[in-house]
C-alpha cells in the first residue's frame, strides 16, 4: 500500500474531532470550549501516537509480504485498536503506587478497566485504519501514461 500525506493527516484526526464533540455536549460544564480543545489534544497525542508508531509500521510490514485489502486494514485497524487499550491500561497499571493500594494482579486490573469506553479503541482503530485505506486509495488525478 502506498503511503499518503493525505491519510496520515486527516485519518487519525476523524475520532478525535468527534470524540471531543460528543463529549463537550454531553458532559457540559464550565467553559465548553475549553473542554472541547481539551479532549481534543488529549485524543489527538493519541492518535496520531497510535498511527505513526503502531499502524504504519505494521502496515509497512504486512504490505511487504502480501496485499493489503481494505478488509486486511480494516482487521489490522481493529487489532491495534485494541493494543492500544491494553498498552494504556498496563501503563496506567504500573503507575500504581504499591504502598497506597493493595498489590493487584494486571489482568484484574484490565478486567476492571474494561468497561464500555473501552469499546471505542477497536472501534477508533479501525475508523483510523479505513479512513487512511480509502485516503491512500484514492487516485488523486489521471494516471500518467509511460512512454515507450
Amino acid at each position: 500500500m502506498r503511503f499518503s500525506w493525505a491519510g496520515l493527516i486527516l485519518a487519525p484526526l476523524l475520532v478525535p474531532v468527534a470524540f471531543s464533540i460528543t463529549m463537550t455536549m454531553l458532559v457540559v460544564s464550565g467553559s465548553p470550549s475549553m473542554a472541547f480543545v481539551m479532549t481534543l489534544i488529549a485524543g489527538c497525542i493519541m492518535s496520531y501516537g497510535a498511527t505513526i508508531f503502531l499502524f504504519l509500521p505494521c502496515l509497512f510490514l504486512l504490505s511487504l509480504d502480501r496485499q493489503m485489502t481494505g478488509f486486511k486494514v480494516c482487521l489490522l485497524g481493529l487489532v491495534l485498536g485494541a493494543l492500544t487499550f491494553v498498552l494504556l491500561t498496563f501503563i496506567g497499571w504500573a503507575s500504581i503506587d504499591s504502598d497506597s493500594a493493595p498489590s493487584i494482579n494486571f489482568f484484574a486490573f484490565l478486567r476492571w478497566a474494561a468497561g464500555p469506553m473501552a469499546a471505542l479503541f477497536p472501534l477508533a482503530g479501525m475508523l483510523t485504519a479505513v479512513l487512511y485505506w480509502w485516503l491512500g486509495s484514492r487516485r488523486t488525478g489521471p494516471s500518467a501514461s509511460v512512454p515507450r
